[in-house]
């Protein structure tokens, strides 16, 4: 009942009722990453959709996969002939807004001072 509800209002997690009747009926299923994503396309165009595990976040999709995905490949990732370049890393989940967000020194959420550089304003005061 909880996932049937979910399905149903709650569009930021995993799919929705409609996604799962346009999958159902329209999707060929031709993958999953190593993060548990799941990767269709339909079966006359070539629409391609995710239905990702979990939390809708674009950002957790695998490096190779998002160039399936975009269109930028044809060759799907877990065919075999997919090569990941050294300076892709893993995925990282978007920490913004959490408490392990990044926040530089000088950051109003950050006690930390910022250091003194040249173009650092100093406000005109009359004398």
């Amino acid at each position: 009942m909880k996932q049937l509800f979910a399905e149903i209002f709650i569009w930021w997690h995993k799919q929705t009722f409609s996604m799962r009747v346009r999958t159902m009926f329209k999707g060929e299923f031709v993958g999953s990453d190593e993060l548990g994503n799941k990767y269709y396309q339909h079966k006359k165009t070539n629409r391609r959709w995710v239905i990702y595990n979990g939390v809708a976040e674009a950002s957790a999709i695998a490096a190779g996969w998002h160039g399936w995905m975009h269109h930028r490949v044809d060759t799907l990732p877990n065919e075999g002939d997919y090569q990941a370049h050294e300076w892709q890393k893993p995925h990282q989940p978007n920490l913004t807004g959490s408490r392990d967000a990044y926040r530089p020194q000088g950051s109003l959420l950050n006690s930390a001072k910022r250091a003194k550089v040249s173009a650092d304003y100093d406000a005109w005061s009359p004398k």
